[in-house]
C-alpha cells in the first residue's frame, strides 16, 4: 500500500510540475523538457507489462487531456513504455536485477541511469515530435528539436532522481 501511495504521489507531482512549468518552458522551438516521463521511468523493474503499458496511456492521456494535444502524448508514452522493458534488459546489471526495484542511480550507477534515461526519453520524443509534425519534410529541424528535448528532458529527469526518496 505504501508503494501505491509513493508512485501515486510521484505521478501527481511529475504531472502538476510539467503542466503548471514544463509545458510553458520553450527555448526558440527547439527545446520542449518532458519531464512527466520519469513517472514510467521509476515503476519497478518487475511491473506487468499490461500494467506499464496502461498506466503510460493513462499518464499520456492526462498529458493530452490538459494540453488539447489530442492523442501524441498518449502515443509517445505508450511507445516509452513498450521499449521500458527492452531497454531495461539490455542495461540491467546483476545488482539492478532485483524485481521491487525502482530504476534510479541511487541503486545502480549513474551511468547506467543516464543510459537508461536517454535511451527512452530519446524513443519518446522521437515519436512524439514526428507524430506533431506528421512530415518528413523538416526532418533535420525535427531531428534538431529532438536531440535538444531529450538532451534536456533526461537532465531534469536525474536532477529529479537525486533529489528524490529512495526506499
Amino acid at each position: 500500500m505504501n508503494r501505491i501511495i509513493r508512485y501515486t504521489g510521484a505521478f501527481v507531482l511529475l504531472v502538476v510540475l510539467q503542466l503548471i512549468i514544463f509545458n510553458n518552458i520553450e527555448f526558440s522551438g527547439y527545446i520542449n523538457p518532458y519531464v512527466y516521463l520519469m513517472f514510467i521511468l521509476i515503476l519497478p523493474v518487475s511491473i506487468p507489462s499490461w500494467i506499464l503499458l496502461l498506466l503510460s496511456f493513462l499518464t499520456g492521456s492526462v498529458i493530452d487531456l490538459f494540453s488539447g494535444t489530442m492523442g501524441v502524448h498518449a502515443f509517445a508514452t505508450v511507445l516509452a513504455g513498450f521499449v521500458r522493458p527492452w531497454v531495461l534488459s539490455l542495461n540491467v546489471t546483476a545488482e539492478g536485477a532485483e524485481g521491487d526495484m525502482s530504476p534510479s542511480a541511487y541503486r545502480s550507477s549513474i551511468r547506467w541511469f543516464i543510459v537508461y534515461t536517454v535511451s527512452v526519453v530519446f524513443v519518446h520524443h522521437l515519436a512524439l515530435f514526428f507524430v506533431e509534425i506528421f512530415s518528413l519534410r523538416h526532418f533535420f529541424h525535427t531531428l534538431l528539436r529532438v536531440l535538444l528535448s531529450t538532451a534536456v528532458t533526461s537532465f531534469f529527469i536525474v536532477l529529479f532522481d537525486f533529489i528524490r526518496p529512495h526506499r
